[in-house]
């Protein structure tokens, strides 16, 4: 399964933490968002390591799960759209 991961961490160094765990398992496309390619072993995983580095108070972390129809057509304008090289996509 695919998806994005989208979060907002208050501390400096949990958002280093989290980014951390996030590289291990995605391609970074904003500071906060990673598209993640997953099974649900896998997710499961990512998931525990995240909630580790979460105060609940105050930190969120959203997955956002694509099915294929939604992966195949997005689409991606302005700058860092060189991550798309292998779909398509439009610039404008």
């Amino acid at each position: 399964m695919k998806m994005l991961v989208a979060y907002d961490i208050a501390d400096p160094r949990r958002l280093y933490r989290v980014a951390k765990v996030m590289k291990d398992y995605g391609l970074r496309l904003q500071l906060s968002v990673f598209e993640v390619e997953m099974t649900p072993v896998r997710f499961k995983e990512m998931r525990h390591r995240i909630e580790a580095q979460l105060e609940w108070s105050e930190d969120g972390v959203k997955f956002f799960p694509l099915c294929k129809q939604c992966d195949e057509s997005w689409l991606a304008i302005g700058m860092n759209v060189n991550h798309c090289e292998t779909r398509p996509f439009a610039i404008l």
